[in-house]
């Protein structure tokens, strides 16, 4: 009889030991700290517009708040002609690489290049698109996908197409 309480008190320390051990499981935010607020915000606003520029504030916060994820779902499940809009377009791009696929971001992002080349856009959209085009053709280049997940390889992709050519000019 004693040896089965020995038994059963070593069991009871065995599992009392195990739960103080595990801890207590909570959710994980899908949102970074401190961005609560504001999505809730552009969501409601997204929601009873349903125009590219909410969609596109929306998509950037999501991406403000490390949810590359929740900002390509928003922009694929837009209507066409907001979906289309080449601010949307920009951001959507951005997204894709968050998401680790450029090969897709490249696409998106050529799309922003012709509609700015038909319709025309500011010059600050022009030449971040043309500088990230630029960066996603030397990731396909090099056969990346996933920036994040190959950080060195990006890092010479970046600087391959953001070099400076420079030329020097001799007067005789």
């Amino acid at each position: 009889m004693g040896g089965l309480r020995a038994l059963n008190t070593v069991l009871l320390l065995a599992v009392f030991g195990l739960l103080l051990a595990s801890g207590t499981q909570r959710e994980k935010s899908v949102l970074a700290r401190g961005h609560e607020d504001t999505v809730r915000g552009l969501e409601a606003r997204y929601a009873m517009r349903h125009d590219a520029a909410s969609l596109k504030d929306l998509a950037q916060a999501y991406l403000d708040a490390q949810a590359p994820g929740l900002a390509v779902a928003a922009v694929e499940a837009a209507p066409e002609d907001v979906r289309h809009d080449v601010y949307v377009e920009h951001t959507y791009a951005r997204a894709l690489i968050d998401s680790g696929r450029a090969s897709d971001a490249l696409v998106a992002e050529q799309r922003v290049l012709d509609q700015c080349d038909h319709d025309g856009c500011d010059a600050w959209l022009f030449a971040s698109a043309m500088r990230r085009t630029d960066i996603l053709r030397e990731l396909e280049k090099l056969g990346v996908d996933d920036a994040q997940a190959h950080p060195e390889t990006a890092a010479v992709a970046y600087h391959a197409a953001t070099r400076e050519a420079r030329l020097s000019v001799v007067v005789q």
